[in-house]
């Protein structure tokens, strides 16, 4: 797979840290690039297009989606993160992260992987608490079930030469860092030293999109800074 301006990618979540980070990293990179938000991410490139959609509206998602006709990548950076431990367990807080984790990359996909490209791309944005973390059990969850769903579709998508993987980062410097929501799971340090930064993991990203990525498929790359030692 070759950079340049015919490759296109869908990313979602543009308007903010890991999203919009990827954006601007395959932007540089050549591509051209659809984004998916809520919020105007202000990017300012004549290969960029924003389409204004809450991730969580499923149907409006779905005819997004399937307005954006072929693409070569598709990347779900979009997401939030709700914490609390049992005996405080919210089912709606719950049902929210479903829906934009794991509900939305499934009509997203779904929506773009029949017209996508041979040798197309796929990258859901995960979590190294996917194996589970205390407190964090409806957020952990979705993150798990990414990681199922994305093996699935790369075993479908195999033939096509198309892959799937999911990154999975530690404590990234992004505003849900700071979330009131996860009060009760503060963010720790890595033992790095420091929290991993946006455009570390859309380096990552931008790799597996990349012409040294295509024989990755199938699996959940963790980048943490050391907090799974």
């Amino acid at each position: 797979m070759t950079h340049g301006d015919s490759k296109r990618a869908v990313v979602t979540g543009v308007s903010s840290g890991i999203g919009a980070a990827t954006a601007r990293q395959l932007l540089g990179d050549g591509w051209s690039v659809t984004g998916f938000s809520r919020r105007d991410p202000g990017i300012d490139d004549d290969r960029f297009s924003w389409t204004a959609v809450d991730l969580g509206d499923l149907d409006a998602l779905s005819e997004h989606a399937a307005a954006a006709g072929s693409v070569d990548a598709v990347v779900h950076a979009a997401g939030l993160q709700s914490s609390a431990p049992l005996g405080k367990l919210q089912v709606d807080d719950g049902l929210k992260m479903w829906r934009i984790h794991v509900a939305a990359a499934e009509v997203l996909v779904n929506a773009l992987a029949p017209s996508m490209r041979n040798g197309g791309r796929v990258v859901l944005v995960g979590s190294r608490t996917m194996s589970g973390a205390a407190g964090k059990s409806q957020y952990v969850a979705t993150k798990s079930a990414l990681v199922g769903m994305s093996r699935s579709w790369a075993a479908e998508l195999v033939d096509r030469a198309i892959t799937v993987n999911v990154v999975a980062p530690g404590p990234t410097d992004t505003p849900m860092l700071n979330d009131p929501a996860r009060t009760s799971t503060p963010p720790r340090v890595p033992p790095l030293g420091r929290f991993i930064a946006p455009d570390e993991v859309a380096g990552l990203i931008g790799f597996l999109l990349g012409p040294y990525g295509g024989s990755i498929t199938g699996q959940a790359i963790v980048q943490c800074a050391g907090a799974s030692l």
